[in-house]
Protein backbone atom coordinates (compact mmCIF):
# COMPACT_ATOMS: atom_id res chain seq x y z
CA UNK A 1 0.00 0.00 0.00
CA UNK A 2 1.98 3.35 -1.62
CA UNK A 3 3.01 5.44 0.68
CA UNK A 4 0.96 5.14 3.88
CA UNK A 5 1.66 4.07 7.26
CA UNK A 6 0.75 0.75 7.30
CA UNK A 7 0.37 -1.08 11.03
CA UNK A 8 -0.28 -4.78 11.75
CA UNK A 9 -1.60 -6.69 14.27
CA UNK A 10 -4.61 -7.13 16.46
CA UNK A 11 -3.48 -5.59 19.83
CA UNK A 12 -1.31 -2.64 17.58
CA UNK A 13 -4.47 -2.04 15.58
CA UNK A 14 -6.56 -1.71 18.20
CA UNK A 15 -3.95 0.44 20.62
CA UNK A 16 -4.40 2.58 18.13
CA UNK A 17 -7.86 3.01 17.47
CA UNK A 18 -8.07 3.55 21.33
CA UNK A 19 -5.70 6.39 21.21
CA UNK A 20 -7.61 8.29 18.49
CA UNK A 21 -5.54 7.96 15.75
CA UNK A 22 -7.03 8.86 12.20
CA UNK A 23 -7.36 4.82 11.05
CA UNK A 24 -7.87 5.32 7.29
CA UNK A 25 -8.87 2.13 6.36
CA UNK A 26 -8.93 -1.64 8.37
CA UNK A 27 -8.46 -5.04 6.61
CA UNK A 28 -9.46 -7.86 8.21
CA UNK A 29 -8.88 -11.50 7.61
CA UNK A 30 -12.01 -13.29 6.33
CA UNK A 31 -12.96 -15.98 8.29
CA UNK A 32 -10.78 -14.63 12.03
CA UNK A 33 -11.50 -16.32 14.89
CA UNK A 34 -10.63 -16.06 18.38
CA UNK A 35 -11.91 -13.58 21.57
CA UNK A 36 -9.06 -10.91 20.64
CA UNK A 37 -10.39 -10.52 16.95
CA UNK A 38 -14.05 -10.54 17.95
CA UNK A 39 -12.88 -8.02 20.18
CA UNK A 40 -11.25 -6.09 17.92
CA UNK A 41 -13.99 -6.30 15.56
CA UNK A 42 -16.62 -4.52 18.06
CA UNK A 43 -14.08 -2.10 18.76
CA UNK A 44 -14.23 -0.96 15.26
CA UNK A 45 -18.04 -1.17 15.34
CA UNK A 46 -18.04 1.11 18.25
CA UNK A 47 -16.17 3.36 17.18
CA UNK A 48 -17.78 3.53 13.73
CA UNK A 49 -14.46 2.87 11.84
CA UNK A 50 -15.43 0.60 8.42
CA UNK A 51 -13.73 -2.03 7.69
CA UNK A 52 -13.08 -4.80 5.43
CA UNK A 53 -13.33 -8.57 5.61
CA UNK A 54 -10.54 -9.75 2.94
CA UNK A 55 -8.76 -12.98 2.15
CA UNK A 56 -5.00 -13.94 3.75
CA UNK A 57 -3.86 -13.26 0.39
CA UNK A 58 -4.35 -9.43 0.52
CA UNK A 59 -3.13 -9.03 3.46
CA UNK A 60 -0.15 -10.63 2.74
CA UNK A 61 0.12 -8.57 0.05
CA UNK A 62 0.15 -5.16 2.16
CA UNK A 63 3.06 -6.67 4.72
CA UNK A 64 5.52 -9.30 4.62
CA UNK A 65 5.26 -9.45 8.37
CA UNK A 66 3.46 -11.27 10.84
CA UNK A 67 0.08 -9.23 10.69
CA UNK A 68 -2.37 -11.55 12.55
CA UNK A 69 -4.89 -11.29 10.52
CA UNK A 70 -5.53 -8.07 10.84
CA UNK A 71 -3.88 -4.46 8.74
CA UNK A 72 -5.02 -1.23 8.78
CA UNK A 73 -3.33 2.20 7.51
CA UNK A 74 -3.15 5.15 9.22
CA UNK A 75 -4.52 8.89 7.78
CA UNK A 76 -1.85 11.49 7.47
CA UNK A 77 -4.20 14.20 8.35
CA UNK A 78 -6.47 14.68 11.33
CA UNK A 79 -9.94 14.13 10.15
CA UNK A 80 -12.60 15.93 11.88
CA UNK A 81 -16.16 15.21 12.47
CA UNK A 82 -19.50 15.95 10.86
CA UNK A 83 -20.11 18.05 13.69
CA UNK A 84 -17.11 19.69 14.12
CA UNK A 85 -16.72 20.80 10.19
CA UNK A 86 -20.08 22.71 10.64
CA UNK A 87 -18.92 24.15 14.39
CA UNK A 88 -15.51 25.66 12.57
CA UNK A 89 -17.11 26.60 8.80
CA UNK A 90 -17.70 30.86 8.29
CA UNK A 91 -21.58 32.46 8.16
CA UNK A 92 -21.88 31.27 4.55
CA UNK A 93 -19.59 28.00 4.07
CA UNK A 94 -19.19 26.32 0.77
CA UNK A 95 -18.67 22.02 1.14
CA UNK A 96 -17.71 19.67 -1.16
CA UNK A 97 -19.38 15.82 -1.38
CA UNK A 98 -17.18 13.48 -2.99
CA UNK A 99 -19.48 10.13 -3.26
CA UNK A 100 -16.96 7.57 -3.86
CA UNK A 101 -14.17 9.28 -5.69
CA UNK A 102 -11.84 6.76 -6.53
CA UNK A 103 -9.00 7.87 -8.13
CA UNK A 104 -6.26 9.25 -5.57
CA UNK A 105 -5.04 11.90 -8.64
CA UNK A 106 -8.43 13.24 -9.00
CA UNK A 107 -8.94 13.02 -5.28
CA UNK A 108 -5.63 15.28 -4.90
CA UNK A 109 -6.45 17.68 -7.93
CA UNK A 110 -9.58 18.30 -5.96
CA UNK A 111 -8.54 18.78 -2.86
CA UNK A 112 -6.00 21.58 -4.46
CA UNK A 113 -8.48 23.28 -6.25
CA UNK A 114 -10.59 23.54 -2.90
CA UNK A 115 -7.92 24.92 -1.01
CA UNK A 116 -7.56 27.61 -3.91
CA UNK A 117 -11.27 28.06 -3.96
CA UNK A 118 -11.99 28.50 -0.39
CA UNK A 119 -13.67 25.23 0.38
CA UNK A 120 -14.84 24.76 4.38
CA UNK A 121 -14.63 21.41 4.49
CA UNK A 122 -14.11 18.11 2.24
CA UNK A 123 -17.27 15.09 3.00
CA UNK A 124 -15.96 11.86 1.97
CA UNK A 125 -17.58 8.35 2.25
CA UNK A 126 -15.46 5.77 4.57
CA UNK A 127 -16.11 3.25 2.14
CA UNK A 128 -15.42 2.95 -1.48
CA UNK A 129 -13.23 6.08 -2.30
CA UNK A 130 -9.82 7.19 -2.60
CA UNK A 131 -7.68 6.75 0.27
CA UNK A 132 -5.66 9.69 1.80
CA UNK A 133 -1.95 8.40 0.67
CA UNK A 134 1.16 10.08 -0.81
CA UNK A 135 -0.18 10.31 -4.13
CA UNK A 136 -2.62 12.26 -2.61
CA UNK A 137 -0.66 14.59 -0.79
CA UNK A 138 1.18 15.08 -3.68
CA UNK A 139 -1.17 15.50 -6.01
CA UNK A 140 -2.66 18.39 -3.99
CA UNK A 141 0.81 19.89 -3.80
CA UNK A 142 0.28 20.00 0.08
CA UNK A 143 -3.39 21.11 0.37
CA UNK A 144 -4.66 18.46 2.04
CA UNK A 145 -3.12 19.65 4.69
CA UNK A 146 -4.68 22.84 4.65
CA UNK A 147 -8.09 21.80 3.81
CA UNK A 148 -10.75 19.72 6.48
CA UNK A 149 -11.99 16.68 5.29
CA UNK A 150 -14.15 14.24 7.08
CA UNK A 151 -15.19 11.04 6.48
CA UNK A 152 -18.70 9.72 7.58
CA UNK A 153 -20.30 6.37 7.24
CA UNK A 154 -23.09 7.29 4.61
CA UNK A 155 -23.05 10.07 2.63
CA UNK A 156 -26.77 10.18 2.90
CA UNK A 157 -26.61 10.50 6.06
CA UNK A 158 -24.49 13.83 5.76
CA UNK A 159 -26.82 15.41 3.42
CA UNK A 160 -29.68 15.29 6.07
CA UNK A 161 -27.68 17.07 8.37
CA UNK A 162 -26.10 19.70 6.45
CA UNK A 163 -30.00 20.62 5.14
CA UNK A 164 -30.98 20.32 8.55
CA UNK A 165 -28.42 23.15 9.02
CA UNK A 166 -29.97 24.99 6.15
CA UNK A 167 -26.91 24.33 3.86
CA UNK A 168 -28.42 24.01 0.10
CA UNK A 169 -26.92 20.16 -1.75
CA UNK A 170 -26.38 21.19 -5.28
CA UNK A 171 -25.27 17.76 -7.32
CA UNK A 172 -23.49 17.91 -10.34
CA UNK A 173 -24.99 15.75 -12.95
CA UNK A 174 -25.10 15.59 -16.30
CA UNK A 175 -29.06 14.20 -15.88
CA UNK A 176 -30.09 17.44 -14.80
CA UNK A 177 -32.20 19.74 -17.06
CA UNK A 178 -30.69 23.25 -15.55
CA UNK A 179 -27.35 24.34 -16.28
CA UNK A 180 -24.85 25.21 -12.97
CA UNK A 181 -24.92 29.31 -14.12
CA UNK A 182 -28.74 28.88 -13.42
CA UNK A 183 -27.97 28.21 -9.78
CA UNK A 184 -27.73 30.38 -7.33
CA UNK A 185 -24.31 29.47 -5.14
CA UNK A 186 -23.91 32.42 -3.41
CA UNK A 187 -25.90 30.88 -0.09
CA UNK A 188 -24.51 28.16 2.28
CA UNK A 189 -24.18 25.53 -0.70
CA UNK A 190 -22.64 21.89 -0.59
CA UNK A 191 -21.54 20.37 -4.14
CA UNK A 192 -21.60 16.98 -4.32
CA UNK A 193 -19.46 15.66 -6.95
CA UNK A 194 -20.11 11.81 -7.83
CA UNK A 195 -18.00 8.72 -8.77
CA UNK A 196 -15.81 8.18 -12.08
CA UNK A 197 -17.60 5.31 -13.36
CA UNK A 198 -21.04 5.76 -11.78
CA UNK A 199 -21.24 9.67 -11.15
CA UNK A 200 -23.69 10.74 -7.83
CA UNK A 201 -25.87 7.31 -6.76
CA UNK A 202 -29.61 7.35 -7.79
CA UNK A 203 -30.40 7.47 -4.12
CA UNK A 204 -27.77 10.25 -3.08
CA UNK A 205 -29.34 12.36 -6.11
CA UNK A 206 -32.85 11.94 -5.07
CA UNK A 207 -32.10 13.82 -2.03
CA UNK A 208 -30.29 16.76 -3.13
CA UNK A 209 -32.08 20.46 -2.93
CA UNK A 210 -30.98 21.20 -6.83
CA UNK A 211 -29.64 19.35 -10.24
CA UNK A 212 -26.95 21.01 -12.34
CA UNK A 213 -24.72 20.57 -15.36
CA UNK A 214 -22.06 22.32 -17.29
CA UNK A 215 -22.64 23.13 -20.81
CA UNK A 216 -20.90 20.41 -23.27
CA UNK A 217 -20.37 20.56 -27.06
CA UNK A 218 -18.44 18.17 -29.00
CA UNK A 219 -18.50 14.23 -29.15
CA UNK A 220 -17.26 13.53 -25.65
CA UNK A 221 -20.22 13.39 -23.02
CA UNK A 222 -18.10 14.08 -19.69
CA UNK A 223 -15.81 15.88 -18.11
CA UNK A 224 -12.63 14.62 -15.62
CA UNK A 225 -14.52 14.64 -12.13
CA UNK A 226 -11.96 17.11 -10.87
CA UNK A 227 -12.24 19.25 -14.14
CA UNK A 228 -15.73 19.55 -13.53
CA UNK A 229 -15.39 19.96 -10.29
CA UNK A 230 -13.17 22.93 -10.71
CA UNK A 231 -15.90 24.69 -13.08
CA UNK A 232 -18.28 24.17 -10.15
CA UNK A 233 -16.21 25.46 -7.25
CA UNK A 234 -15.28 29.04 -9.28
CA UNK A 235 -18.60 29.63 -10.56
CA UNK A 236 -19.50 29.89 -6.75
CA UNK A 237 -16.33 31.86 -5.86
CA UNK A 238 -17.31 34.32 -9.11
CA UNK A 239 -21.14 34.47 -7.31
CA UNK A 240 -19.59 35.25 -4.46
CA UNK A 241 -16.73 37.70 -5.10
Amino acid sequence: MKNETLIYGIRAVMEAVEAGNSIDKVFVQRGLKGALSNELVQLLKSKEIVFSMVPIEKLNRLTMYNHQGVVATISPIQLHSLDALLEQAPENPLFLILDQVSDVRNFGAIIRTASCTGVSGIIVQASGGAPINGDVIKTSAGAVFNVPICRVNHIKDAIYHLQASEIQIVAATEKATNYLYDCELSKPTAIVMGSEDKGIASSVLKICNVQAKLPMTGTIASLNVSVACGAFLYEAVRQRA
